[in-house]
């Protein structure tokens, strides 16, 4: 019998190892997903602003809130839910006066209301927590990141503190150029005082920036109602203007303008913001001039000047501000048509603006249109757009169009008197977060207005929430179906 070797020093032992040893390590990774209720979930943001609306409407039933309470408890809860959830939806649509109905306290609250709304709950809710010296936790950071689209965790902090202070200096700088336009280098109204005149400039200015189109100048002093005493006014018309288009462009589209200062640095989602809002003031301008150049009821007595002046402005605040320099229960068909599609379409997103954003709608037009010409893949600006933010752009655009009509074809049926034209335009207008009516908000009935509340609330909450949901469920899959062709037209 042989002795067993020994290995010699220097000599590599090899063992065959056993079969656990070499077996494949498993680990099975849950898709991620986001859950539709609960503190962490989307849904957080449609809590928050109920909540929101909640408050203002109890603020509202208080009797220092109003000049002239209705003598129902029912009209007046009617009354205070329909403002409260037209502030914070920044919609504008009103059932009553807000110069008359309301005191100065419940202008106010209003005012607070539509300033809430305009920053975002999540955004002003992380600045407040921020203030009193409270951490943003992570799970609000991963909401803050989808509803803002900032990709780094560790910016979510110092970009709340910029869009806040933003919005802040934005807004004091319209206060200071109204007050001087209506006070200084001119009269708001003959004898007005240097605190109303502050108060109007503050409100309006407020209003303007977020896209809120409420107004509280008295209609029998200044000859009219929201901005029509002052569509010769091109100075004070560029103003508001330009506190709307600030206030419905974003911080982002306008920080990376700044930051890049050239186009063909910018981000493909600046690109398409500037382009689709460039596009949509040039439409609106030539739509509106085209329609109501010789119409008496709104332009047709103007002198040029002042019709390209009223157009510009219309085309700027039709899409989701709510002012107005004409009275649109005068206006051509052709111009409702085309109003409402500005009113469908709105601002950017993550701004103060309402409807499907305009983000959305230019890649529908782009994934359109590279469809139309039998391309597979969706490029723009040397970019290629993901098949999923394609998708989710579709849903979004058609799940807006099929709650539109569902709520449009339920205001009929709970006020069947409506005119068509007319019961169209309010919900466009509602569900578009705008704020313009043709008259008709004030003779809804209760029913009817608390439809309208509720499109409202949709307008503003629904596609951002859906938008976040469906980012939220996003999963690899590791299968694939056959494919089988379906006819299409």
């Amino acid at each position: 019998m042989l002795p067993p070797l020994t290995p010699k020093p220097g000599d590599t032992v090899v063992r065959r190892p056993r079969e656990s040893e070499i077996a494949p390590v498993t680990v099975q990774i849950e898709p991620r997903t986001i859950s539709v209720r609960g503190p962490t979930s989307p849904m957080v943001l449609i809590y928050g602003f109920l909540g929101v609306i909640l408050i203002g409407t109890l603020l509202l039933l208080l009797p220092i809130s109003t000049n002239d309470p209705p003598a129902g408890l029912g009209d007046r809860l009617t009354q205070a839910i329909f403002t409260a959830t037209s502030a914070v939806a920044v919609t504008g649509l009103v059932v009553v006066e807000t110069d008359v109905a309301w005191s100065r306290f419940g202008q106010t609250v209003i005012m607070a209301l539509f300033f809430i709304g305009g920053l975002g709950f999540m955004t002003g809710a992380a600045f407040l927590l921020m203030i009193v010296g409270q951490r943003l936790g992570l799970q609000g950071q991963l909401l803050l990141r989808a509803g803002l689209g900032e990709a780094q965790l560790g910016a979510i902090a110092s970009l709340v503190r910029k869009i806040v202070v933003f919005s802040v200096i934005t807004q004091i700088i319209g206060i200071v150029l109204l007050f001087l336009r209506w006070y200084v280098f001119g009269e708001l109204w003959e004898g007005i005082s240097f605190g109303e005149a502050l108060w109007q400039s503050t409100f309006h200015a407020v209003s303007a920036f977020n896209n809120a189109g409420f107004e509280i100048m008295p209609d029998a002093v200044v000859g009219g109602s929201s901005l029509q005493p002052f569509k010769s006014d091109i100075p004070l018309l560029l103003v508001m203007a330009a506190l709307i288009v600030i206030g419905s462009l974003s911080y982002f589209v306008l920080a990376d303008v700044v930051s890049k200062r050239r186009f063909s640095r910018l981000r493909l989602d600046t690109k398409l913001v500037l382009i689709g809002t460039a596009g949509l003031f040039v439409a609106g301008t030539l739509v509106f001039l085209s329609t109501e150049w010789t119409n008496s009821s709104s332009i047709g007595a103007e002198s040029v000047p002042e019709k390209v002046a009223d157009a510009f402005f219309h085309s700027a605040a039709a899409r989701t501000a709510g002012f107005s320099t004409v009275d649109y229960n005068g206006i051509t068909d052709a111009n409702n048509i085309g109003t409402e599609a500005l009113m469908f379409i709105g601002g950017a997103s993550a701004s103060a603006a309402g409807g499907i954003k305009i983000n959305t709608f230019m890649v529908v037009v782009i994934a359109a249109a590279a469809t139309l010409r039998g391309r597979r893949r969706v490029n723009a600006f040397g970019r290629e757009l993901p098949a999923i933010i394609v998708q989710r752009a579709m849903v979004v655009g058609a799940a807006a169009t099929v709650m539109l009509l569902a709520l449009f074809a339920a205001l009929l049926a709970i006020q069947p008197e409506l005119d068509f034209r007319q019961a169209l335009f309010e919900i466009v207008s509602a569900f578009g977060t705008v704020g313009l009516s043709t008259g008709i908000t004030e003779d809804l009935n209760t029913g009817a207005r608390i439809l309208v509340a509720v499109a409202m609330f949709l307008g503003r909450f629904g596609p951002l929430t859906l938008a976040l949901l469906m980012a939220g469920r996003e999963s690899n899959e590791t299968y694939q179906f056959a494919s089988e062709r379906v006819r299409i037209g």
